[in-house]
């Protein structure tokens, strides 16, 4: 019975993370924002890890400085290492995301480096429209950071050099 309610008590505030996600897709970036960020309060620093998880990799999102943005990621990354293995399949879009942070803040080899566990991970994706989408992103911003297919980088390949 303690359990059921744990539960159900993890699918409330994930979906409540869910609406507040829609509304940032919907355009109203700094409402949604503020509504992570309170929940992030309930939450707090020592919450359950796939709440932090969950909570920061959508803050980073956001954010309208690069910097933050990058701190969010990390705190997703940090959390998601803490959770069961149920939340280790968002390993290649968090890579992927602090890939993008650290080219947005001009640190190609630190890019590269998540890029290349952004592979890594993706290659225990399924065959579904997220996966497709999480390595057509990777392999996106591979060509920006010439790390694209002409240069012996197809998705499948090795993950250093």
């Amino acid at each position: 019975m303690a359990e059921q309610r744990e539960q159900e008590a993890v699918d409330a505030l994930l979906t409540r993370i869910g609406q507040v996600v829609m509304l940032h897709h919907g355009g109203d970036r700094e409402e949604a924002r503020d509504r992570l960020l309170e929940m992030w309060g309930e939450v707090g620093e020592d919450g359950a890890a796939v709440h932090r998880c969950t909570l920061a990799h959508y803050l980073a999102d956001t954010q309208d400085d690069p910097s933050d943005e990058l701190a969010w990621d990390l705190r997703a990354l940090t959390a998601a290492e803490e959770t069961p293995s149920a939340v280790r399949s968002l390993y290649p879009s968090l890579h992927l995301n602090l890939a993008a942070d650290y080219e947005k803040l001009g640190r190609p080899d630190a890019a590269r480096t998540h890029l290349r566990a952004a592979r890594v991970a993706a290659r225990g994706l399924g065959e579904d429209g997220y996966s497709s989408g999480v390595r057509e992103a990777i392999e996106r911003l591979a060509g920006r950071l010439g790390e694209g297919d002409g240069e012996g980088w197809g998705f499948w390949g090795p993950a250093v050099r």
